[in-house]
């Protein structure tokens, strides 16, 4: 059976000691980044490659393609696609419309990835933004300013997701638009009350939480853990997460390579699993670094099978219409908020 773990290479594809790494360890999954997709056929060969090396030719490959700035597939090769800041814009002119869009990029989106062989897309980011919010973690990533307009538009992304063939993944849970630093530095700290949290950032997650999948947040929050962030707390992955919250889908680490994290990385992959993570999500590792990391993997056995086995489930054969048509109708739909 397969490992609890999604790994990536280092190179544009995975050499030989990456390739002996990966038969050994058998990780669940892997993820791309931008330097895998050169262009589609190079991308497609990359996941073949991938998925020969744990002999699963269904072994999930995941990819952050939201749009705007968080694109690994990337102009001129593949279709710009707008920053999910734009549907709430368009919300606030005509909230039917903005609907219709949000779900057909999405559906854009996921044909992208998935006619080139990745079946993860990790969107829609669910984080509601504060006014004091560090811009460059959320920003125009996120689809609006209000709760419910997030988990309105976020209910079409996902739909949209698996209608273009990919499943999608929510996060940052239990929410990120808060933090007053990027956790790809630091360790943000979140100070807010439980009522203010349960108001106002659980709130999308806890519409949305039917979803197959979700990401967790490298964040503290006081008011429940003062000490570890969500991704290595019991407190937040139980009781608010599974608890509050209600999801029940694949709970995977956000990277575990982000400077908001200490320690080592084969410490960083036991907290996260004894913390109740499903998934350890290892980006950009060296060869040295995954060897260590492998120290503390733990086979995908239980509750985390059973829902990684629901969460494939809900990938389908989808019908692949013609996406001239599409983006052209999504073109129209957009006009009035990206002139």
């Amino acid at each position: 059976m397969p490992t609890a773990a999604i790994y990536d290479c280092e190179g544009p594809r995975p050499n030989a000691e990456e390739k002996a790494f990966f038969r050994d360890v058998d990780p669940w999954g892997f993820i791309v980044f931008a330097r895998h997709c050169s262009s589609a056929e190079d991308l497609s060969a990359h996941c073949d490659e991938l998925r020969d090396c744990v002999g699963r030719e269904d072994a999930p490959i995941l990819i952050d393609q939201e749009g705007g700035r968080v694109a690994r597939m990337k102009p001129p090769v593949f279709p710009a696609h707008p920053a999910p800041a734009a549907f709430g814009e368009l919300w606030r002119l005509d909230p039917e419309k903005a609907k219709q869009a949000a779900r057909l990029n999405a559906q854009l989106l996921a044909r992208m990835v998935s006619d080139a062989g990745v079946t993860v897309n990790c969107a829609p980011m669910l984080d509601v933004p504060q006014p004091d919010a560090d811009p460059s973690v959320i920003g125009d990533r996120a689809y609006a300013r209000h709760a419910d307009i997030i988990a309105a538009l976020g209910l079409e992304v996902i739909a949209g997701t698996l209608a273009g063939g990919a499943a999608p993944v929510i996060k940052h849970l239990p929410g990120h638009g808060r933090a007053l630093c990027d956790s790809h530095r630091e360790l943000p700290h979140v100070s807010a009350s439980k009522e203010d949290l349960l108001n106002v950032d659980f709130r999308p997650f806890k519409t949305l939480k039917d979803a197959p999948m979700g990401m967790t947040a490298h964040v503290v929050y006081e008011a429940y853990d003062a000490a570890l962030p969500a991704t290595l707390s019991p407190v937040i992955v139980n009781d608010v997460i599974r608890g509050e919250i209600g999801f029940d889908g694949l709970l995977f680490t956000d990277d575990l390579r982000m400077k908001a994290l200490g320690g080592a990385f084969d410490a960083r992959l036991r907290d996260s699993f004894a913390a109740g993570c499903d998934i350890a999500l290892c980006c950009n590792f060296t060869l040295a670094e995954k060897k260590q990391s492998a120290k503390a993997l733990v086979d995908l056995t239980g509750a985390a099978a059973r829902r990684a086995a629901a969460a494939s489930a809900r990938l389908q054969a989808v019908e692949r219409p013609d996406t001239q048509a599409l983006y052209q109708r999504l073109e129209a739909l957009l006009k009035s908020v990206m002139a």
